[in-house]
C-alpha cells in the first residue's frame, strides 16, 4: 500500500476524465506494467502509450529507455509528436529540448537566457525486461526494485523465446486475467484452437497463496496442442496447467507438454484505462524450436481473439469483486481467490478496472 505523504505527489499525474475513481487509481498506480514492446521504442522517434488515462512518450536516449508525460509545459504540447535528436527529445511546437533527466536544455525563441526549472517534464522509471518496456507511476518506485513478474525461461538457451505483437482489448484488465486464468472455457470459447466440446469436466484443483499472489495447478485430460496436432499426445495423458498470479493485472501458465516439453505464457494485462486493455504476452517454449515464430505467433493471436470477443461482450465490463454479485461454481476457485486478492489490495468494491 502507498503511504500517505506520496498521495499529493501521485496527485499531480491523476488524469482529469479518468476513468477510475481517485481511490483505485491510487492503488493501481503503485504497481509495475509493461507499455511497449522493446523494439517498438526507438532512438529518432518517440512512442505515445497510454497507462491508467496518462498520457506518457517513450523513447531511447543512447543506451537508456525514457518514460515521462506526454506533456511539454510551455503550451501543452504533445511530446509523442516531435523527435528524438543527440538523446534529446524535442518539442514540435517550439522546439524546446529535454534530456534523459527532464531537465529542458534549450529554448530556442530565446538561445542564451536563462531557463525556467518549471521546464522540466516528470519521468518515470523505466526496465527493459522480457522484450518489453515497463513502468510505475508511483513516486517512489524509482528508490525501489522493481516489482516486475518472474518468467525465468525467457534467458534460457534451451528454449525458444516469442514476443507477439500487443494486442487491444476492448475491456477491463481484470476482466481479462479473470479469463486467462478460467480453467471451464476452453471447450466453449477455444473451439477453434485447442478446446473439444466433448471434454469439458473440470477436475477438482487447489488454490493456495504464494508470495502476495496465487499458485494454481489444475490437471486435467484436456490438451493444448492445437487441432492440427491433437493426435501428438498420448492416450489418456494429464495435462498440468500451472499458474502464478502477480497482482494486480499478471499471471503466468505453464503447461506441463508430454517428454518433458513445456509451453510458458507470460499475460501481462496493462490498464490504459478502466475499460481498455493493452495485452503483453511473452512465450517460451523447449519444443518444436523449429517451427516457424510467425506460425507460433498466429496461432497465440488466434486464441487471444477467442477469449477477446467474450471479454469483449460481459457485463458488466468491471470485474466484480463483491462476491455475491455474480454465481459461482467450483471450477471458479481461481477466479475467486483472485478478486478477494484485489479486494486486499485496496481496490474498491464496485471496482472498474
Amino acid at each position: 500500500m502507498l503511504k500517505l505523504n506520496t498521495e499529493n505527489l501521485l496527485l499531480r499525474d491523476y488524469p482529469k476524465n479518468c476513468t477510475f475513481t481517485k481511490e483505485d487509481w491510487l492503488v493501481l498506480s503503485s504497481s509495475w506494467y509493461p507499455v511497449a514492446l522493446a523494439g517498438d521504442v526507438r532512438q529518432d522517434q518517440p512512442l505515445a502509450v497510454k497507462l491508467l488515462d496518462v498520457k506518457l512518450v517513450c523513447y531511447r536516449s543512447g543506451d537508456r529507455v525514457v518514460v515521462a508525460r506526454d506533456l511539454c509545459f510551455h503550451r501543452g504540447a504533445p511530446l509523442s509528436k516531435g523527435w528524438v535528436e543527440n538523446g534529446e527529445i524535442v518539442c514540435p511546437y517550439h522546439g524546446f529540448r529535454y534530456n534523459c533527466e527532464g531537465k529542458c536544455t534549450a529554448v530556442p525563441a530565446h538561445p542564451g537566457a536563462k531557463i525556467s526549472p518549471k521546464l522540466k517534464l516528470f519521468t518515470y522509471p523505466a526496465v527493459e525486461r522480457y522484450g518489453l518496456i515497463w513502468t510505475c507511476l508511483s513516486p517512489e518506485a524509482e528508490a525501489e526494485q522493481p516489482q516486475i513478474p518472474e518468467f525465468p525461461h525467457w534467458d534460457d538457451p534451451d528454449y525458444l523465446q516469442v514476443l507477439p505483437p500487443s494486442f487491444d482489448i476492448a475491456g477491463s484488465a481484470g476482466r481479462q486475467m479473470e479469463g486467462f486464468l478460467d480453467v471451464s472455457h476452453f471447450a466453449y470459447v477455444h473451439t477453434e484452437t485447442f478446446g473439444d466440446r466433448n471434454n469439458t469436466e473440470v477436475p477438482q484443483y487447489a488454490v493456495t497463496r504464494e508470495d502476495g499472489g496465487l499458485h494454481v495447478e489444475y490437471w486435467s485430460t484436456v490438451s493444448n496442442y492445437g487441432k492440427s496436432q491433437l493426435h501428438e499426445a498420448p492416450e489418456g495423458f494429464q495435462w498440468l496447467r500451472e499458474f502464478r498470479v502477480f497482482p494486480p493485472f499478471a499471471a503466468s501458465l505453464t503447461v506441463y507438454f508430454p517428454a518433458d516439453g513445456r509451453l510458458c505464457i507470460l499475460n501481462c494485462a496493462s490498464p490504459v484505462s478502466a475499460k481498455y486493455t493493452r495485452l503483453f504476452s511473452p512465450i517460451c517454449r523447449n519444443f518444436d524450436k523449429d517451427t516457424p515464430v510467425q506460425e507460433i505467433i498466429d496461432f497465440n493471436l488466434k486464441v487471444f481473439s477467442e477469449d477477446r470477443e467474450m471479454v469483449e461482450a460481459q457485463t458488466p465490463e468491471e470485474l466484480p469483486l463483491d462476491l455475491l454479485a455474480e454465481a459461482h461454481i467450483p471450477a471458479d476457485r481461481t477466479s475467486i481467490a483472485y478478486r478477494q486478492l484485489l479486494t486486499e489490495l485496496g481496490l474498491g468494491r464496485n471496482y472498474t478496472s
